[in-house]
């Protein structure tokens, strides 16, 4: 069985009136990459910074490796945090701001000396550790940020939005660096962040909130291919995945989603309980899982138009008109298809998602 490296319990927050976080409750297992991911203001970092101990919670308890934390101070939680902000001493050098912490904890200098390295080795940032913050790039000072965490030597690594500040060369370079880190470190790590990039290619799991709520939490495949519910459909993928809404209709003892006078099959859709006739519904599709000019088994074929084509190098984005409503189509690069053309759509229902209209909860 897989012991948890943190747990949260029925954790409340609030600040005056306004609540931040409600009941939540939340487990991370031993050497798993967890993405807290979620628009800003709906309480992702506010949650980082109660597990970190810089806030203190309303109600509710905070367990790293099993010891009660809910009131430890910060530096007794044994955790490492990474901020969205270098914060480096300016005039200590690279090696100095590695040490510090360590110095203070009075660490003997034979073991500063060794964790420096070995996270300078890490991070390849050895040429660096006589160097000023101020002689770095953006790049490299995010690097000694995540090492002084790793020096500590802890078992859970937070870091709220450390790639945020960055251009996005660099944040896709030092993506891969901190997914590297973790695969070699193997350990427990937390990370905010509001990019769904990020969350899809660097987390075991990812937690999507919403105003203080979990709103899903599963591996990145599931809560991208099987959203729980609308808002969760809406905020993974880009472009957003296409919505149809319409109700329930039966044809001749077959049921479709009917939306403005066009019928979407429902026989290879997984479905999680009865369809009822006449029940208002949305329907999801992403849009690579609908087929130009392709048959798709078990859908019927739907006239469309282009409006604007999006080339975007290894694939194209095309823009049409479908049930009165525009949508987005993602078909391969090498395909190109003048505004104004017609062509037929087969959509994949097995890969669609189907949410209750009101509930707005997958069906």
């Amino acid at each position: 069985m897989t012991s948890n490296s943190v747990s949260v319990r029925d954790l409340s927050l609030n600040f005056g009136a306004v609540t931040v976080l409600k009941t939540l409750n939340l487990d991370v297992r031993d050497g798993e990459f967890l993405v807290l991911l979620g628009s800003s203001g709906c309480g992702k970092s506010t949650l980082l910074n109660c597990i970190a101990g810089l806030l203190d919670v309303s109600d509710g308890q905070i367990f790293i490796k099993e010891k009660n934390v809910t009131w430890e101070e910060p530096k007794d939680r044994g955790i490492g945090m990474v901020f969205q902000s270098y914060a480096l001493y300016p005039q200590m050098t690279v090696e100095g701001n590695l040490s510090f912490g360590l110095k203070v904890a009075k660490l003997p200098q034979s073991e500063i000396d060794k964790r420096v390295a070995r996270a300078a080795e890490i991070l390849q940032i050895q040429p660096l550790l006589k160097r000023k913050p101020s002689e770095l790039s953006g790049g490299q000072r995010q690097r000694v940020a995540i090492g002084r965490a790793l020096v500590r030597d802890v078992d859970v690594f937070l870091f709220d939005e450390p790639l945020s500040n960055l251009d996005a060369k660099l944040r896709s370079e030092l993506r891969v660096e901190i997914k590297r880190l973790h695969q070699s470190l193997k350990n427990t790590m937390i990370y905010v962040t509001h990019d769904q990039i990020e969350a899809l290619t660097l987390a075991d799991r990812i937690a999507v909130m919403k105003s203080g709520v979990i709103q899903q939490l599963a591996d990145p495949m599931t809560i991208y291919n099987f959203p729980e519910n609308l808002f969760v459909a809406g905020f993974i993928g880009s472009p957003s995945m296409n919505f149809f809404r319409g109700e329930i209709a039966d044809r001749g003892g077959r049921k479709v989603i009917a939306v403005n006078g066009v019928d979407f099959g429902m026989e290879s859709y997984p479905a999680r309980g009865p369809l009822e006739t006449g029940r208002k519904v949305v329907l999801g599709v992403r849009p690579e899982h609908v087929k130009v000019d392709e048959s798709v088994p078990g859908s019927e074929e739907h006239d469309a138009v282009v409006d604007i084509e999006e080339p975007m190098g290894a694939d194209n984005l095309l823009w049409l008109k479908l049930a009165g409503q525009t949508m987005s189509v993602r078909i391969a690069g090498a395909r190109r298809y003048a505004p104004g053309t017609a062509l037929k759509l087969g959509f994949d229902m097995s890969m669609a998602s189907v949410f209750d209209a009101v509930t707005e909860n997958r069906v």
